[in-house]
């Protein structure tokens, strides 16, 4: 097995924090990577930067989103069955109260159109919340969401028109009696059968939860926890092949902790696990992971110690 690891970017950046990074690979063999970037999260400096690898090296991040005097947040990148690239991302003082806008690419991300919302009058957040879309088997694009406000809750929007128009899912129904903390979010999804759809969600009750959907996400089951450790912090996961997951996360319960991070493989479509591929397990904080794949090779990303982004090519044949 061959793995390469790599900073996006030294301590020589136009930023003094970054996080939540977000990956696509495009059809020229470059790799785009997103991330937010400024003073520290929720500050009104934060932007949305990215980067480009090609042949084997990232360009200087540039910024492609921003708007003076509020904070953004969680970019994700989602390539369309349209032709088009999109960036999602969060604008807002508070999460609460964020909302969701998008600026789109036919070019591969070397130009973006002006931002626009996803949703008119949004407010707490539509569309994908941190993970990536996923196109189902009907051509149904599948986007994870959640709220956070005094409870977590988690939700899927859903556009059967290529992301023209969205439609809310029920929201994840979740037992709370003895739960700790506010709840999900943050699903990280994936389709097993056509029409059925399943979900891995952060947690703040020290353990991965899942929810599963029979109906191509309109509705789920009630969440429940899986034998996976979670320390309230971002999760995600790629489908490899039949029944075979890839997953990204912190394998702790300490909330306190955003170390180790590790790949972890399931074979029985997410019903068992096994740790594969450790990234990182110094003492520091590394953690909302994004991964996908490509030729047999998984792309990962995440944040490392809020000073930098870390890319990983890793041989998964």
């Amino acid at each position: 097995m061959t793995a390469v690891k790599q900073y996006l970017f030294e301590d020589s950046r136009p930023f003094a924090s970054c996080h939540a990074s977000t990956l696509v690979a495009l059809a020229d063999g470059s790799i785009l990577a997103a991330w937010f970037g400024g003073t520290d999260e929720g500050e009104s400096d934060v932007d949305i930067w990215c980067s480009r690898r090609m042949d084997g090296h990232w360009s200087a991040p540039e910024r492609i989103a921003g708007e003076p005097g509020i904070a953004h947040w969680n970019p994700v990148l989602f390539q369309g069955d349209n032709g088009i690239l999109y960036l999602y991302y969060k604008v807002g003082h508070t999460i609460p109260r964020w909302y969701t806008r998008v600026i789109e690419s036919r070019d591969e991300g070397a130009s973006w159109g002006e931002p626009y919302a996803l949703v008119e009058g949004d407010e707490g957040g539509r569309g994908p919340v941190r993970n990536k879309p996923i196109i189902s088997q009907n051509g149904t694009w599948l986007a994870p969401a959640s709220l956070e406000s005094e409870v977590w809750d988690a939700f899927v929007d859903i556009s059967r028109d290529q992301g023209q128009s969205w439609t809310m899912s029920e929201i994840v129904p979740l037992n709370r009696e003895g739960l700790r903390g506010k709840g999900v979010i943050q699903p990280a999804m994936w389709e097993s059968e056509a029409g059925q759809i399943h979900m891995l969600l952060r947690s703040t009750a020290g353990s991965i939860y899942r929810s599963d959907s029979a109906d191509t996400g309109a509705t789920w089951s009630e969440a429940y926890a899986t034998d996976l450790p979670n320390n309230n912090s971002g999760i995600d996961l790629v489908k490899l092949g039949e029944g075979k997951l890839a997953l990204v996360h912190n394998p702790i319960s300490d909330s306190r902790l955003r170390t180790p991070l590790v790949v972890s493989l399931s074979e029985d479509d997410g019903a068992t696990w096994r740790e594969w591929f450790v990234l990182e397990n110094e003492p520091g904080e590394y953690s909302y992971p994004a991964i996908i794949k490509r030729d047999g090779k998984l792309l990962i990303t995440y944040t490392w110690k809020r000073e930098r982004i870390v890319f990983w090519e890793i041989d998964c044949r």
